[in-house]
């Protein structure tokens, strides 16, 4: 288990999984349509996209923290940050 508890790939999940689960997401709640023509600002649906992309990643994190990866769940939280803070500009 010490081979995978890198922060690096912490790191890297953290920051790709939120993008493929939103990409996935969009695409099985058909909202293309919503993302082409920029209707994600009007009900605050792009705030709330980027608040449900994160579930993964912390679902990882408690796993991580399950299996005593601590530094894998690092760079998982820290990976998640940028996609909270960018939640947080868009719906103010």
């Amino acid at each position: 288990m010490q081979k995978i508890d890198k922060y690096s790939i912490g790191l890297i999940m953290g920051v790709l999984l939120p993008f493929i689960f939103g990409v996935i997401y969009v695409d099985t709640m058909n909202l293309w349509y919503a993302f082409k023509t920029f209707q994600f600002e009007a009900g605050g649906v792009l705030s709330k996209l980027l608040l449900v992309s994160v579930f993964p990643d912390l679902a990882l994190v408690f796993i991580g923290y399950t299996l005593q990866l601590w530094r894998v769940s690092k760079g998982l939280l820290m990976g998640t940050f940028p996609y909270l803070l960018a939640s947080l500009i868009v719906s103010l």
